[in-house]
């Protein structure tokens, strides 16, 4: 059970690079379940980087990483992080690698001991959700950018995660495809924090919004 509910913890983030060395500064943020958040952002203010740290991806030069009520600190225990979120990468060919669609919805769950014949339903399933239905045997490279960006949102749903990190997830959709992905995460079960500039989308999809202004969160 999670504590209180909460299903990230972050206290007090410093982390920074040689060209802006105060990125984040003093940053807390908190994600409990049910949760759905937005955040926003000039571009270069420290948006991804929260989620990578969040992953493990990146490791903050002071401050606590508290996820599923465990303190987070070597790249171990970022193990059982990655199972249970499913994180949306900005750039969507960062995270498509398989030779066909098919190949990479049924890769993680495949990963994951699922055996064969569900994997096919779950396929089935993640690519409808996201209007790819007659994409199975065709190349990600093949496909558009908006297309790819679906792809790498189907990914991610079929491993049924317990939290979505989604940066910048309706980039290049088209308004219908956006609207797909806002009834999807409507779900009422799912916990997310998505990172997006655009308000309208933010407004039909989370309950709250911060700004990471001077190193932190703002209201």
């Amino acid at each position: 059970m999670d504590r209180n509910g909460i299903l990230i913890d972050l206290k007090d983030i410093h982390f920074g690079y040689p060209t802006n060395p105060d990125l984040l500064s003093g940053l807390n943020f908190s994600l409990h379940r049910g949760e759905k958040i937005g955040i926003i952002g000039p571009n270069g203010c420290g948006k991804t980087t929260l989620f990578h740290i969040i992953m493990g991806l990146t490791i903050p030069e002071q401050g606590t990483i508290n996820v599923f009520n465990k303190e987070r600190v070597t790249q171990h225990d970022f193990v059982e992080v990655r199972e249970k979120i499913g994180f949306l990468f900005q750039d969507s060919d960062d995270q498509l690698f398989c030779p066909s669609v098919r190949e990479e919805v049924a890769f993680g769950p495949l990963n994951f001991g699922i055996k064969h014949d569900k994997v096919r339903t779950i396929i089935k399933e993640s690519l409808a959700r996201v209007g790819l239905s007659d994409f199975e045997p065709r190349a990600p490279y093949n496909l558009s950018g908006g297309e790819k960006r679906r792809l790498a949102l189907a990914t991610i749903l079929a491993m049924k995660p317990r939290i979505l990190l989604l940066d910048e997830p309706i980039l290049g959709l088209d308004e219908s495809t956006v609207e797909k992905v806002v009834e999807n995460l409507n779900d009422p079960h799912l916990s997310y924090i998505i990172i997006s500039q655009n308000k309208p989308f933010l407004q039909k999809t989370t309950a709250r919004v911060y700004t990471i202004r001077n190193g932190k969160t703002v209201k």
